[in-house]
């Protein structure tokens, strides 16, 4: 008769447990289905091992990309995350404490690792189990519930992380379509002159800049620019520089005032914060003369008939760092038929091959020296295939910008 009614007072207290970790798991799974916050899910994995369990000491461990951290515990205030992690690494399944092991995990009865994939997600350090009968079952329910607060965390990370990459897609998508419609397609070429552009944006969207202003008949600016940054902020910056560019140009008949303008209007934009290398020159094809500044962009080259090449590198520090400029200093070239001016950004002359080696100076002068009979849209052509070729496919670190104009 005993024997029976210890039969039946262990069935009824298995009974009981089961129930208990039914509601427990109704009761979890209810809160990730009503997206509880992480802090709410943290507190319920407390209290659930705590009360209904009897754990004394508990540590749970998440992978918040890039870190490693405690989200919650029971008497664990001083555990050294950095520290425990690299011990933890190895277990790929439930480990059960022994003496010999690290003494960081003594004071543990069992880790927890929960993996998503091949890679670890979580570690639950569990201790100080009050109620040693039905052991076996105890540990198996805590993992599953282990697991199933784990990875309702990597699915609200990996969520959270797939709606910053789709925002970021949509902020590059965006940034792409209003760089188009600020980078020229169309330049003018005619009898008296040719122009042409190269432009490879790095990772679809860049901060590289171009533009062709029309005084008159006989005289038109060119400008190209580099703009710190990348994506929106960095296509909205340029959408604001190019209208400011617009705006400035015909309002100042010097390129010296025009450039002291244009850096107190972009300063008041961006404080600072971001600043803009800029070339601008003005060509007058009446008196054959290029005047320019350079604000701190890659000296363009000016290559004769001859095969003479200059440099031009008059101008003052970059657009946007400071709120004056300290001084500019405007370059004046005389022109003559068949001279080549081109201007290219840093992403050119950073350019490297497969063994490190950068597309130097010295070799693009070579080059355009050789193609100086074709016209600049050949010309442009010939480089492409040169920048293509010296690289070996190798994707450029930086954006690359060419802009090319042969006086006839």
């Amino acid at each position: 008769m005993n024997r029976e009614i210890a039969i039946i007072e262990k069935l009824e207290k298995d009974l009981s447990l089961k129930q208990l970790q039914i509601r427990s798991l109704l009761t979890i799974t209810q809160a990730i289905n009503d997206n509880i916050s992480q802090d709410g899910l943290f507190d319920m994995y407390r209290s659930f091992l705590s009360w209904e369990m009897g754990i004394e000491k508990m540590a749970l461990l998440i992978f918040s990309d890039p870190v490693w951290e405690c989200v919650c515990n029971i008497h664990c205030d001083t555990l050294n995350v950095d520290e425990i992690i690299p011990v933890l690494a190895g277990m790929k399944r439930l480990h059960t404490v022994k003496p010999g092991d690290d003494e960081m995990l003594q004071g543990f009865n069992i880790i927890i690792p929960v993996f998503h994939k091949d890679y670890a997600i979580a570690y639950s350090l569990i201790g100080g189990i009050k109620d040693k009968e039905d052991l076996y079952n105890k540990i198996q329910f805590i993992t599953t519930i282990t697991n199933i607060v784990s990875v309702a965390i990597e699915n609200k990370r990996l969520f959270k992380r797939q709606i910053e990459q789709e925002r970021l897609k949509r902020d590059m998508e965006l940034a792409k379509d209003v760089q188009g419609l600020l980078i020229p397609t169309n330049l003018p070429s005619n009898k008296r002159y040719q122009i042409a552009t190269i432009y490879q944006p790095h990772y679809n969207v860049g901060g590289d800049y171009i533009d062709f202003i029309s005084y008159d008949e006989n005289r038109f600016a060119l400008c190209i620019a580099d703009i710190s940054g990348k994506g929106v902020g960095a296509a909205i910056l340029m959408a604001n520089f190019q209208a400011m560019i617009q705006s400035l140009i015909f309002q100042y008949r010097d390129l010296e005032t025009f450039v002291f303008a244009l850096n107190q209007a972009v300063y008041r934009i961006t404080k600072s914060d971001k600043f803009i290398t800029f070339f601008i020159c003005e060509i007058d094809l009446k008196n054959k003369q290029l005047k320019y500044v350079n604000a701190g962009h890659y000296p363009p080259v000016l290559i004769g008939s001859d095969g003479k090449e200059q440099r031009l590198t008059s101008g003052c520090s970059v657009i946007g760092a400071f709120e004056k400029l300290p001084e500019i200093k405007e370059g004046i070239l005389n022109l003559k038929k068949d001279d080549l001016l081109v201007c290219f950004t840093d992403g050119l002359a950073d350019l490297r091959n497969p063994l490190g080696s950068y597309f130097e100076q010295t070799r693009l002068i070579s080059f355009l020296k050789e193609h100086m009979k074709e016209d600049v849209q050949q010309l442009h052509v010939a480089l492409e295939q040169e920048i293509l070729d010296f690289s070996s496919g190798l994707p450029a670190e930086d954006d690359i910008a060419v802009l090319s104009c042969k006086i006839l």
